[in-house]
């Protein structure tokens, strides 16, 4: 069989984000192993693929890659389609069924939605995940798998734990090797190249050459907040390709969500930026991006928690964007000494001097 290459194992994936290429190399690490993985994330982030991705990469990728949605199945139905059952084992069974962990045998099973598997289901899944046994309903043979399990959920599992909602030794086997996804608006370096892969992908599908997005419609992608995240601008860019005339992509946002910001000076700590989309120039809206960040950080640039890794760009590239852009901490009263930008960790008050 011919192998996968690269771009098959992450097909789907587009970005080149900071945030996204350190999911990435944790993705190659984990896959060549047989760990579960975790993948958490928001609504529309892309879990699946991921989950696609390890398997891909892994020594199982010729095997079967099999997926069920936990929260899409009735909890009468979940345990036969995680375990099968025999003809006659319950009302309506009137021929064997198959269930996901047969079907996923030397390959990945991944299991989405994790968290919406019942109480009551969760010790039969744990033991098949410890001791790769379980028996089908209506049939006490013992049948044993080789599985690898990706599960993925967009709820607190921890939390779950501490509500008794979920079971603690469940979680801790399911947590071997957590991977977060970050959501769209945390990597937002990514959204134009996105845009454009979905221009082509239903340009091409519907027959479409799409040759201009306009600044102002680039703009106010770009600053709006994305509470779907990556399948909420699949779906918008859809809508945009739909009703594009003369190869322009338009504006797919609402009509609400289209207010301009078609100058964001004077923006300052005592009067922030917001993520109403921009209809001025794609300078605008990226200022306007960067002080929110900083804002929202404390005016801290670099480390976990600070404005760089919040946009996804390195520190010295956000301290080169903010002198592109006159941007500097509000000098207040009493400020002595600020702190030099050499420190990684530091908060940044250097003057404009443009």
């Amino acid at each position: 069989m011919k192998g996968k290459t690269a771009n098959d194992s992450f097909a789907g994936i587009v970005g080149a984000s900071g945030s996204l290429r350190e999911v990435l190399g944790l993705v190659r690490t984990v896959a060549l192993t047989d760990s579960t993985a975790l993948i958490q994330g928001e609504t529309g982030t892309g879990k699946e693929l991921i989950a696609r991705a390890i398997h891909n990469i892994s020594p199982r990728s010729g095997q079967p890659f099999v997926r069920l949605n936990c929260a899409a199945i009735p909890f009468d139905l979940l345990e036969s389609e995680l375990f099968g059952h025999e003809k006659g084992a319950f009302t309506g069974a009137f021929a064997q069924k198959i269930g996901r962990f047969e079907m996923a045998d030397a390959g990945t099973l991944f299991l989405d939605e994790i968290g919406d598997i019942p109480l009551a289901l969760q010790p039969k899944l744990l033991r098949v995940l410890q001791e790769k046994e379980f028996e089908r309903l209506g049939n006490g043979k013992t049948h044993r798998v080789d599985i690898r399990l990706v599960a993925a959920t967009h709820r607190d599992l921890a939390q779950m734990v501490r509500r008794n909602e979920f079971r603690s030794d469940l979680y801790y086997r399911l947590n071997v090797f957590p991977v977060a996804l970050p959501p769209l608006r945390e990597r937002r370096e990514d959204i134009s190249l996105l845009i454009w892969h979905f221009v082509e992908v239903f340009g091409s599908k519907m027959g479409k050459r799409i040759t201009c997005i306009p600044n102002e419609t680039l703009s106010a992608l770009i600053a709006y907040p994305w509470p779907g995240n990556v399948r909420e601008l699949q779906n918008l860019i859809e809508r945009a390709v739909i009703l594009a005339d003369n190869g322009i992509l338009p504006n797919p946002l609402p009509t609400s969500d289209k207010n301009a910001v078609t100058n964001p000076l004077p923006v300052s700590e005592e009067n922030p930026p917001t993520l109403t989309p921009s209809q001025g120039t794609f300078n605008d809206s990226t200022r306007a991006l960067i002080l929110l960040a900083l804002r929202e950080a404390g005016w801290v640039i670099g480390g976990s928690s600070g404005a760089a890794t919040r946009l996804g760009l390195k520190r010295t590239t956000l301290i080169a964007k903010m002198r592109k852009f006159g941007i500097s901490r509000p000098v207040r009263k009493g400020d002595i000494n600020p702190p030099s930008e050499n420190r990684e960790s530091e908060q940044w008050w250097q003057p404009t001097t443009e």
